[in-house]
């Protein structure tokens, strides 16, 4: 069972390179956020940005094959997972950016191996070692050790704002599992989903403008936040069509590709540090969080090989 729950290297570092961007990605939020840009402004155009990168690397790579024989029911999946794991999930992101600061609100959002791990050995029946799950528990001790550390926003925030990062685990808990699941259970390729998760989340999104009068909210936002914006929205596109081809490996369960992907705190925190100094703080509190994050991840990868 130990051998059977050890992934190939190759399944490690397709996890950890989002886990790198989605580390750096905060950072230029944060600053689209500081600019005057809103949340819903970030969650569109880094949408429309890596949409627009999927489809045409599909029409370069694929043509007119793109999406071509796959079943109702795949695209049901990857536009479910659209909607809840990258249209819900990403506004609660960027509320959370703008409310706690780019280090808290990456530790809470983390918090989502905890959620995708007991929905992963819940509904798609994959086995779990007991180093895995410690390690899991470990990551979480540690971002809950961020998220307490007096650090993030230097303008301060409410508990109750943590809310707002929690929920997008949540959401992006739930994108996972049903990502997993598609790619597993037909003959998608990993361009293919990501393409119709981000189409589906773009439709969302745009709706949600629309529905709520707050088209004029976009056309209103300084030039300068659409730049970091944007440049938010490249590095997400590379960042998810790594973790899905991470998910697409026949040994790339969520179990392990989940926490490895969450590290992005400790990653945020560095960079914070040396780029945020005049938005957030990095306390003692934050380092320790960070070490319990590496701790964890060395349980979740490492932990079953070491298993009799």
């Amino acid at each position: 069972m130990a051998d059977a729950l050890a992934a190939p290297p190759v399944v490690y570092a397709l996890a950890l390179v989002p886990a790198l961007l989605w580390g750096f990605s905060p950072v230029l939020s944060k600053r689209g956020m500081a600019a005057g840009g809103t949340s819903l402004q970030a969650s569109l155009v880094v949408v429309i940005v890596d949409s627009t990168l999927y489809l045409l690397a599909l029409a370069a790579l694929q043509g007119g094959d793109a999406f071509a024989g796959l079943t109702p029911e795949t695209f049901g999946v990857f536009i479910l997972a659209g909607v809840v794991g990258t249209a819900l999930g990403r506004l609660a992101t960027f509320v959370g950016v703008d409310r706690v600061g780019a280090s808290v609100n990456s530790a809470g959002i983390s918090a989502r191996p905890l959620f995708a791990t007991l929905l992963a050995v819940g509904f798609l029946g994959e086995p779990a070692a007991l180093t895995t799950a410690v390690g899991v528990v470990v990551l979480v001790v540690g971002l809950a050790a961020l998220a307490l550390a007096k650090g993030g926003d230097i303008g301060g925030w409410e508990s109750y704002e943590l809310l707002f990062p929690v929920g997008a685990a949540v959401c992006f808990a739930i994108g996972n599992v049903l990502r997993r699941y598609g790619l597993t259970s037909s003959a998608v390729s990993s361009l293919e989903a990501v393409a119709l998760n981000e189409l589906a989340a773009l439709a969302v999104l745009a709706g949600y403008a629309v529905a709520r009068g707050r088209v004029s909210e976009l056309r209103n936002s300084p030039l300068e936040t659409w730049k970091y914006f944007a440049g938010s929205g490249t590095v997400t596109a590379v960042a998810l069509l790594s973790l899905f081809a991470a998910f697409g490996h026949p040994e790339g369960t969520v179990a392990v590709v989940d926490p490895l992907a969450a590290t992005a705190p400790l990653f945020t925190t560095v960079f914070a540090y040396f780029l945020l100094g005049d938005l957030e703080r990095v306390t003692r509190g934050v380092v320790a969080g960070a070490a319990l994050v590496v701790l964890g991840v060395a349980l979740v990868t490492a932990g079953p090989a070491l298993l009799p």
